[in-house]
């Protein structure tokens, strides 16, 4: 049988210094509504006139602020003097399975473990983080933000309702069946489909 393909998916967001937070925040948590597959009781959160879903479990919602924090700190600490930085976060879902044994071979080295994390998703976020010199300027990109938020929205959506042939069956009766991470600037390649913030 073959490996199935890893389907990537990049999130292009553009945002100003009061909003970075809550577009960030708002997109992690509705790729994470679709895609968290434990019984939870829906809440929402509302950006930029926006009501986006949120998956209330607070140890996912405390990753969230966490990741989200050390983004924020990192764009500000790294903004150039035109007013702009940029960096990234990635969200991986895997899947447990078991590990071929491999003869004596794990034994020896110790790499005995039963089971092995496959991942089977990822979404990049690439945040463009900008700082209008006017009020013309903050005032435009304001009106422009709710839009593409919403777009980005639609977009995470029409994505997860395709694409559903690599979700891997769930094969386990714990409370979540699919481990995650949220990553500060993850190393991987890009090779998804890139869908843009504001194009």
């Amino acid at each position: 049988m073959e490996p199935r393909k890893r389907p990537e998916y990049v999130l292009e967001v553009l945002a100003d210094p009061t909003c970075v937070k809550d577009i960030v925040r708002g997109i992690l948590h509705t790729i994470f509504f679709h895609r968290y597959f434990p019984s939870i009781r829906p809440s929402s959160l509302e950006v930029l006139d926006l009501t986006l879903p949120v998956v209330a479990d607070p140890e996912l919602e405390t990753l969230i602020e966490t990741r989200v924090g050390q983004l924020v700190r990192q764009l500000s600490s790294t903004s150039s003097p035109s007013g702009g930085s940029r960096g990234e976060l990635g969200v991986r879902f895997f899947e447990k399975r078991r590990r071929k044994a491999s003869g004596l071979g794990g034994w020896l080295t110790g790499t005995g473990k039963s089971e092995e994390e496959v991942c089977w998703e990822v979404w990049k976020l690439k945040i463009t983080l900008t700082t209008p010199r006017t009020e013309t300027e903050r005032m435009t990109l304001l009106r422009a933000e709710g839009p593409a938020l919403q777009k980005t929205a639609r977009s995470i959506v029409r994505i997860v309702n395709r694409d559903k042939d690599h979700i891997p069956p769930i094969t386990t009766s714990e409370t979540n069946p699919f481990p995650y991470e949220i990553l500060l600037n993850p190393r991987a390649e890009y090779d998804g489909k890139t869908i843009g913030f504001f194009s």
